[in-house]
């Protein structure tokens, strides 16, 4: 049964309403002023309220309905608001719905078309609840995978003699398609890696824990990193046919020996920032995974130096861009921002590329982004 609750100041005007609504199948309450309304629609549920816009205090206006109706608007979850008045006009009408109100009823009332109102604003009212329980229940679910994507990337950095890593996650969304891993592959070994799903929200999350899994089922001391890109492509191509493709760089770092064998699969270029001042762009590698099945992967090798650093980033933060269009990337702002912070440690110069993207595009990233940043000690 519908509840309605029916505010007027008038006792007449209140019994006539309940007669009328009672032997429609309405449940009624009542309310003869504005404190009263608001206390019964914080300690009740209704399916809808129909409101006189004028009370004792000023009965020509509407102004005390208008400011009732504001407050109602404020509540958590207010039931829809079907106005009525004497005094109607083009103008109050418009302010009325402006405040929140749904539907406008003049006095003398028309019984059938009353009741068709309220009835038609119940269904609204219900429709309108329904989506929002969805859309809470939409919101749960996102929480809850982020809570899970999250609990995917590693919590904590390997740490080998010799090196030094700090990361960053900023999913555009409750949900992204950036990651990036660290894996350990022997007491002096560890593969790298990060990558980026195209779209966003959930499935660019769901093909990112997919690629996430079999990164790790496929990083061994004896697979090199050309060989685990044509795997991830497979995978890649099967599960996605065609419809959505991922970039990817992948590399082992030896700490012993000092080098890094690394492939790039279409992926934004690690930069590798050398203790005297060079710099390195590491892009040797193949397409992105998820086009071709059979493609074939390239990698090189480079050596590193105690005090050099490699630092790995999505185009969420290469792409990020400020009001007038132009990009964090552009012009070589991110390499000379390496370049004159390179003294830095690896956690410090993570924390200055960070303010420096957040600065640029005033803290509102258009995309997901991952950073990580790695240091020889």
């Amino acid at each position: 049964m519908e509840r309605v609750l029916v505010a007027d100041d008038q006792h007449d005007v209140l019994e006539s309403l309940q007669l009328l609504l009672k032997n429609e199948g309405f449940a009624i309450d009542v309310a003869s002023s504005p404190r009263a309304v608001v206390e019964a629609v914080q300690s009740r549920h209704y399916d809808v309220l129909l409101l006189d816009m004028n009370y004792a205090r000023d009965t020509t206006s509407g102004g005390e309905g208008l400011e009732l109706l504001s407050r109602i608007s404020e509540l958590d979850q207010p039931p829809p608001v079907v106005l009525m008045t004497a005094w109607g006009s083009v103008e109050l009408a418009v302010e009325a719905m402006r405040n929140g109100g749904c539907d406008f009823v003049q006095k003398p009332w028309n019984n059938r078309n009353l009741i068709a109102t309220l009835r038609r604003n119940v269904e609204r009212g219900k429709a309108k609840h329904e989506q929002q329980r969805a859309a809470a229940a939409v919101m749960r679910e996102l929480g809850e995978a982020r809570e899970t994507q999250q609990r995917l990337l590693p919590d904590l950095m390997p740490r080998l003699a010799g090196m030094d890593i700090h990361t960053a996650w900023l999913p555009a969304s409750e949900v992204g398609g950036d990651y990036f891993d660290a894996i350990p592959l022997s007491e002096t070994s560890l593969a790298l890696c990060i990558a980026d799903v195209s779209g966003k929200g959930v499935a660019a999350a769901l093909l990112m824990s997919n690629i996430q899994a079999n990164v790790r089922a496929f990083s061994r001391v004896d697979r090199t990193p050309s060989d685990v890109c044509a795997q991830l492509n497979r995978v890649v191509c099967e599960n996605t046919a065609g419809q959505s493709f991922v970039t990817l760089f992948y590399a082992v770092l030896d700490v012993r020996r000092r080098t890094l064998t690394f492939t790039n699969a279409g992926h934004v270029p690690p930069v590798l920032i050398r203790e005297d001042g060079c710099l390195q762009k590491l892009s040797e590698g193949g397409t992105v995974l998820g086009l071709f099945p059979d493609s074939a992967f390239e990698q090189a090798v480079t050596s590193l130096s105690v005090r050099d650093h490699l630092v790995l980033m999505t185009d969420g933060i290469t792409e990020a861009s400020n009001a007038d269009g132009e990009q964090f990337g552009d012009e070589g702002r991110i390499a000379e921002l390496l370049m004159r912070n390179r003294r830095l440690t690896s956690q410090q110069l993570k924390d200055t590329l960070l303010d420096a993207v957040a600065s640029f595009c005033r803290g509102s990233l258009q995309d997901d982004a991952a950073l990580m940043v790695l240091s020889l000690l």
